[in-house]
């Protein structure tokens, strides 16, 4: 089986609000281990990590305490040394200082890079808005600051993309020296003001990105995110479903646990004849560690 055939999977562990006593998402260092462990074992080789407040009552809200999230970070790691960490960065406004100051802290191989701005909508059934209308401001300022960090680091960016317009943006960071290769862009579809879960427009997308660049599916919703990842698959895309991106199998049942998901998008690759990547392969394909380099341009793209 060729690198093409392979394909690398990601488990989004928990999530930003999720309430952990509405649905079971692992909040502590002992529950995201464990939830790693579950993932890995089902066939993820990264793990993309958001990180919440430790304590009574707290579990539902998100943290930036280097502290908190370096025994999240360690608990994986002791678990699954073999495992690939992308670590969440995004907040609202202009304050960045806590997620730069925990990229610092653990120095992930990856860190999500959220590439352009988006109006964060959605309504409900009665026409309320279910939350108050929220702008998630990534200005170029903002982008250029996580990108002088990251690449002091070491860490490769995934430029996650909500929209269109957003997914060209990676481009032009390319052309004005922010970004450098290997260039990770991931398509987020499903946000109600964002790119629709849609397999149709994958091809299209696709044209969109700059030569050489890899790309992932993130779907968010229920039984539509399961026809964007198969399609994906086919087209040589990488994979991410987690607790984080739905709560539902392709049969609709609720999952209970984020193994089932990545065992449910494992069956998808295989269905499609893609293999999950192993961690030594995982790392060739996204050009992390000794693989990173300026000119690394591997195609994660089929013609």
């Amino acid at each position: 089986m060729s690198s093409s055939d392979r394909v690398v999977l990601t488990c989004a562990l928990t999530g930003v609000l999720t309430d952990p006593a509405q649905h079971a998402v692992p909040v502590t260092p002992e529950e995201m281990a464990r939830a790693a462990r579950e993932a890995f074992d089902a066939g993820a080789t990264v793990v993309h990590c958001h990180y919440r407040q430790q304590g009574p009552g707290l579990g539902r809200l998100p943290t930036w305490d280097p502290d908190v999230v370096a025994e999240i970070d360690a608990a994986i790691r002791a678990e699954v040394p073999e495992i690939i960490v992308n670590m969440s960065t995004g907040v609202v406004g202009p304050d960045i200082s806590g997620p730069l100051a925990c990229l610092r802290r653990i120095r992930p191989e990856m860190a999500a890079l959220n590439a352009g701005s988006l109006n964060y909508l959605k309504v409900r059934a009665d026409g309320r808005w279910a939350w108050p209308p929220l702008l998630f401001d990534n200005p170029v300022e903002k982008i250029e600051a996580y990108l002088r960090v990251m690449n002091e680091l070491g860490v490769v960016p995934e430029c996650e993309c909500f929209d269109t317009g957003i997914v060209r943006s990676v481009s032009l960071y390319l052309q004005v020296g922010l970004l450098r290769p290997p260039v990770h862009v991931s398509f987020v579809m499903g946000v109600a003001s964002g790119m629709p879960a849609r397999a149709a427009w994958l091809p299209l997308l696709i044209e969109e990105l700059p030569p050489g660049a890899c790309f992932q599916t993130i779907v968010i919703g229920r039984e539509e995110v399961w026809p964007v990842h198969r399609r994906s698959a086919e087209l040589g895309g990488q994979l991410r479903t987690g607790l984080e991106d739905t709560f539902y199998l392709p049969d609709g049942r609720k999952a209970r646990s984020n193994g089932e998901l990545v065992e449910a998008l494992a069956r998808i690759a295989r269905e499609v004849g893609r293999e999950p990547a192993s961690p030594e392969e995982a790392r060739t394909i996204l050009g992390l560690g000794p693989a990173r380099k300026a000119e690394h341009v591997t195609s994660c793209k089929s013609a």
